[in-house]
């Protein structure tokens, strides 16, 4: 991606193609004409299965008022217990609001990417991504995402792969 087509992106799409860059990764943020707001709008919009999509969920640890990012499978529900017992220490985790979320992300809800946040979260990826070749996840906007495989997810944001 050469420096225009960087600046022509939002900043916060911007800040997550960066990183990618940094990080050697070979697809790059793209821009849908519509927003992607659910994992079934993005996924209407890129034209393929809602389980490809890696929607990040974020959770707040009451422990110590972490983030606690969990990317999961558009179809799928996550199970607040089990992230609970894998990264809770001990108590339940909280709901995020907009707010939490953009104060510990830098990012606003519905464009959440598993990377590139102001603060790094407690993050875990979930095993059930592993069935796709290729998934897409937000990237910084509600109208971003970028395409990548299932296990670059882990090489990307440095975090463990979990049921």
């Amino acid at each position: 991606m050469c420096g225009a087509e960087l600046t022509s992106l939002p900043e916060s799409v911007q800040r997550v193609a960066r990183v990618l860059q940094d990080k050697g990764h070979p697809h790059f943020p793209v821009m849908l004409d519509d927003a992607a707001r659910t994992a079934q709008q993005a996924a209407d919009a890129l034209g393929i299965a809602v389980g490809q999509i890696a929607k990040s969920i974020i959770f707040r640890r009451k422990s110590d008022d972490a983030a606690v990012l969990v990317i999961t499978s558009g179809d799928r529900r996550v199970d607040e217990k089990k992230v609970a017992a894998l990264v809770g220490q001990g108590q339940a985790l909280g709901r995020a609001d907009a707010e939490f979320v953009r104060a510990k992300t830098g990012y606003a809800i519905c464009g959440v990417p598993p990377l590139a946040h102001t603060t790094p979260p407690v993050t875990l990826i979930d095993r059930d991504l592993l069935r796709f070749d290729e998934v897409w996840a937000a990237a910084g906007h509600p109208h971003g995402v970028f395409k990548l495989h299932p296990r670059d997810l882990a090489v990307l944001t440095a975090a463990p792969v979990a049921d």
